[in-house]
């Protein structure tokens, strides 16, 4: 067997270098961290042996600075490097860097990162290698009237990408011809300021599709071979949300053709490492390149479940020389993975990023069924400089129920508070009826969400939910009444009476004990059961009618906030014989703020598209906001006039700080 390498140095942060750092420890080799200011005391930086500072907290003047990498190579004598994914990952320019420093790049040669970098020129040679593409133009376009010339030809719809695109960004669609020229002018913008390359190019967009794509493993020596698939059709913008091993759609014969396609491209540029070729696959299985991405995916994990392959611990060995210790045919399905790509943003309010420190951060418990990579802890800061992922949850189990069902669980335990997180969303998603039942696409979210989510409307649980803050209560003054009596024995009493207001409503909620738990009856339910719980705890563990059920529990002042089923309800008990005052308690009324245009989150103000004494209608621009890699469009919500325009572009900004100010509320 070769040689391994003695110290990997890891381009990367978060969760990525994490996982990257865990697999070379099993395999005994030393770590070595690099990290920005915002970095200083991340969880990656924890793990590996060695950890050396690049720079500030913007990317670009830390993770994305060749030059500084290099030196930290130099620094610790790292023999190889592991890019993980983003960042410099495929960059052609640094594989050649580390190549002239006589350092081993851990991923494909150079000439297949820059040519599958290239939208344009990947397209190009998938048709030349016999792969099938999606119908369009082949070359940059020159203009947007040339798009808009080009999409009379193909038909409308079509998608306007960036050349050097990737992670949903420099990318639209367009459903009419009214639509290309400012399709054309977003992507060629975005694409500039994320990639520096304006290139735009313009395909067929195909209607309802599934992404699916191929995990290729290739070595030095000419072996290639596929890993089966991936289904990732649910994204939001472009991004994905929900990953599952293997795809409930494709059959057998389909399956074979994509993987024998994807290896074939492989071959066709000396693809060496693991990479992935993503497809879109309509309605009737034909399916079409999409482009190739050179290094290891988010989702991977999912692959790793079905297979039993570790692809850091593959692409370590392909790096070093060693050849594949498997065989095409040696590759089986084993049962069904999903993973859930938890990320600090708030659905309620547009999927938002949320940036603060994590107050709490409990993730569930690790198993031959449950996986979870992340680069977090307790106490880490979500920053307004990086991706806004907290982490990704990985389930496993003999077919599709039984890894979804596995997620559910894993959900309801996880435990994130300090910053707003897109759980419910997630756990809505996998309650789905057209998601049980494998009827999903890329428009999937769009289609069942169209005005957005709202947490408010998932249908959770509402009795149970308010049976366990009856009895967190009832627990809670036991446990008071415990400590004030602790000098003389106190009798506990039977039962305890509340009530709580809902609705302009006063209604009646009992916990009383008996001989298998408690019991708490209101007007809609009566529910008994075995509430394993103690004051101060934040997962509550309910076992009614022989099913386990469990909720988080968060105390807010006189409140109870339960989390049951993705739904978070909040409850205000108060003693039953205070019934009657209860209705007389003052309700708080939240000041009206719909006279201003408010940043929804700390970022960075790309521009301003309006000014003072502008007219606008709803729907129109009035500012763009960058955080977290994203540009964020802020539309008017209704018609109105502009009367201040409190913030200029190039200023950060903090949420909630005023950008415009209104006439009157009707914008």
């Amino acid at each position: 067997m070769t040689q391994l390498f003695n110290k990997i140095l890891i381009a990367n942060r978060g969760e990525i270098a994490c996982r990257i750092a865990r697999t070379c420890k099993a395999l005994g080799i030393s770590t070595v961290a690099i990290y920005s200011e915002a970095d200083r005391d991340s969880l990656h930086v924890q793990m590996c042996d060695e950890a050396v500072a690049v720079g500030g907290s913007a990317s670009t003047e830390s993770y994305l600075r060749i030059d500084r990498i290099l030196e930290a190579i130099k620094q610790t004598g790292a023999e190889a490097v592991h890019p993980g994914f983003g960042f410099l990952s495929e960059n052609s320019e640094f594989a050649n860097a580390l190549e002239a420093a006589g350092v081993t790049f851990i991923g494909p040669g150079t000439h297949a990162i820059a040519v599958m970098g290239d939208k344009i020129e990947s397209k190009k040679l998938a048709q030349s290698a016999g792969v099938s593409t999606v119908p369009g133009h082949p070359d940059a376009l020159s203009s947007a009237q040339e798009a808009r010339t080009l999409a009379e030809t193909i038909g409308c719809p079509v998608m306007l990408k960036a050349s050097a695109g990737g992670g949903g960004k420099g990318m639209r669609i367009a459903w009419t011809l009214d639509d290309v020229i400012d399709g054309f002018n977003s992507a060629q913008n975005e694409a500039r300021n994320a990639f520096g390359d304006d290139r735009v190019f313009i395909e067929k967009y195909i209607e309802q599709p599934r992404h699916i794509e191929i995990q290729v493993l290739a070595d030095t020596h000419g072996n290639t071979l596929y890993l089966q698939e991936r289904e990732c059709s649910i994204q939001r913008r472009h991004q994905k949300v929900i990953e599952e091993a293997p795809s409930p759609f494709l059959d057998a014969d389909t399956r074979r053709a994509m993987g024998e396609q994807a290896v074939a491209l492989a071959k066709a540029v000396d693809y060496r490492s693991a990479g992935t070729v993503e497809f879109i696959v309509d309605v009737n299985r034909q399916f079409y390149f999409l482009e190739m991405n050179t290094r290891l995916q988010v989702e991977h994990p999912v692959t790793e479940m079905i297979t039993g392959l570790d692809l850091v611990e593959q692409m370590i060995r392909v790096a070093a020389g060693e050849t594949l210790a498997m065989a095409q045919d040696d590759i089986a399905l084993d049962g069904w993975s999903l993973e859930c790509r938890v990320y600090a943003e708030d659905p309620d309010r547009n999927f938002m990023p949320s940036t603060g420190r994590l107050s709490h951060y409990q993730p569930p418990t690790e198993s031959d069924s449950v996986r979870v990579d992340t680069g977090v802890m307790a106490g880490s800061d979500i920053s307004m400089f990086y991706d806004p992922m907290i982490a990704k949850l990985v389930t496993w189990g003999p077919d599709r129920a039984s890894a979804t069902a596995a997620m559910r669980t894993a959900l309801d335990n996880y435990v994130i508070r300090g910053v707003q997180h897109n759980i419910p969303f997630l756990t809505a998603l996998l309650d789905h009826p057209d998601f049980k039942s494998g009827e999903i696409h890329t428009g999937f979210i769009d289609q069942h969400y169209p005005d957005g989510f709202n947490s408010r409307n998932v249908p959770g649980n509402p009795a149970l939910s308010l049976a366990a803050a009856a009895c967190c209560q009832s627990m809670e003054d036991d446990l008071n009444a415990q400590l004030s009596g602790r000098l003389r024995d106190v009798a506990l009493p039977d039962a305890r009476d509340y009530c709580i207001q809902q609705d302009g409503n006063i209604s009646p909620v009992r916990v009383s004990r008996h001989t298998d738990g408690l019991r708490v009856t209101t007007d809609n339910a009566d529910l008994s059961g075995v509430w394993d719980w103690q004051p101060g705890q934040i997962r509550l563990h309910a076992e009614i009618d022989g099913e386990t059920k469990t909720l988080q529990v968060n105390r807010l002042g006189q409140t109870w906030q339960i989390t049951c089923d993705g739904r978070i309800d909040t409850w205000s008990l108060y003693p039953g014989h205070l019934a009657e005052l209860v209705g007389f308690m003052p309700e708080q009324i939240d000041a009206d703020m719909s006279a201003f245009l408010l940043s929804p989150m700390p970022g960075l103000l790309v521009r301003v598209s309006v000014n003072e004494g502008d007219a606008v209608k709803a729907g129109q621009e009035l500012a763009v906001v960058e955080a977290m890699k994203m540009e964020n469009v802020l539309l008017a919500e209704r018609d109105g006039t502009v009367k201040r325009v409190a913030a200029q572009a190039g200023e950060s900004l903090d949420v909630d700080q005023v950008i415009i100010e209104f006439e009157d509320t009707d914008a």
